[in-house]
């Protein structure tokens, strides 16, 4: 008698099992560089994608130097690379977030842009940029779920919001795909089927976010994420613009975030705990368990 393959682990349904919290969980980057190339693009995207001859490595020095997240993206229908590529370049600060877009005809052109400037409130030197990017990972080669579930999410944005939607290459949290982040913002969500990711793009092109999907805006670091995510659970605060960071602190396992809202100002403690009960393959490629890092609230107090 024949014995059944084993059934392959997906991570993110064993996070959905698992009850996973969303909240704190986006990765923490301000600068992003977003490069179009149709693919294939391999598990590590940079190193393994046809990019010309030693691009990919200098790409990975930037995106060291500069803290950036440097992602390769396409259009959901994309056949073949379009003779001029575009590159967009965003800053996701958390009070002025920007784009800036141009395009190039090699890619390798990149690597004169002046990220220093861009970081220091300058200019790279592309032209300022007026839209949303709606980011959809589908990074399959990286993590099957990205694929699997991220696809879908990006087909239907294709369909909704052709000039704003692209997938792109690994941007983290595999196990929380469908995984959209918006930028200039920062803005992650994950757990999204096509259905919730029009919703959660027509909330943003309106001003709002979606508190039952956000994982947090990149510019916080996770602890702050997920403060900020308390409070506007707390105040019912939907509008993006509603809460604004106004200072941080951590001591040890717990962060301190006070923040302004209309008018007033919110002090909100959590502690962030790294439980090695909580062991387990985090993505599906996982060949080791890691603990599950959770964000507990411990107050949230009206200072002003």
């Amino acid at each position: 008698m024949e014995t059944a393959p084993p059934k392959r682990f997906s991570c993110a349904p064993a996070s959905v099992l698992r009850d996973e919290p969303l909240a704190g969980t986006a990765t923490h980057v301000r600068t992003w560089v977003l490069l179009e190339h149709s693919g294939p693009w391999g598990s590590d995207a940079l190193l393994d994608a046809r990019l010309p001859e030693g691009l990919g490595p200098a790409l990975k020095q930037q995106a060291k130097a500069y803290r950036a997240k440097i992602l390769l993206v396409r259009r959901a229908r994309a056949k073949r690379d379009p003779e001029r590529l575009n590159v967009f370049v965003a800053d996701a600060h958390h009070r002025h977030p920007r784009v800036e877009h141009g395009t190039v005809t090699d890619l390798r052109e990149v690597l004169d842009l002046d990220l220093t400037a861009f970081r220091d409130g300058g200019s790279t030197g592309l032209a300022a940029y007026d839209g949303a990017l709606f980011c959809v990972c589908t990074n399959g080669r990286h993590d099957a779920c990205c694929a699997e579930l991220g696809r879908p999410v990006a087909m239907a944005l294709d369909d909704a919001h052709p000039e704003e939607a692209w997938e792109v290459s690994h941007i983290g949290g595999d196990r929380f795909a469908g995984n959209l982040v918006v930028l200039p913002e920062g803005l992650y969500y994950g757990r999204l089927d096509p259905q919730r990711a029009i919703a959660v793009a027509g909330a943003h092109l309106a001003g709002e976010v979606d508190l039952d999907h956000l994982r947090g805006r990149s510019s916080y670091p996770m602890p702050v994420q997920a403060a900020e995510h308390h409070l506007r659970r707390q105040l019912g605060a939907t509008r993006i613009a509603d809460v604004q960071l106004v200072k941080r602190s951590a001591d040890g396992d717990v962060t301190d975030a006070t923040f302004a809202v209309a008018g007033g100002t919110y002090a909100v403690r959590v502690r962030t705990r790294v439980d090695p009960a909580t062991a387990t393959r985090l993505t599906c490629k996982a060949h080791r368990d890691n603990p599950i890092p959770s964000h507990e609230l411990l107050s949230v107090e009206r200072t002003g």
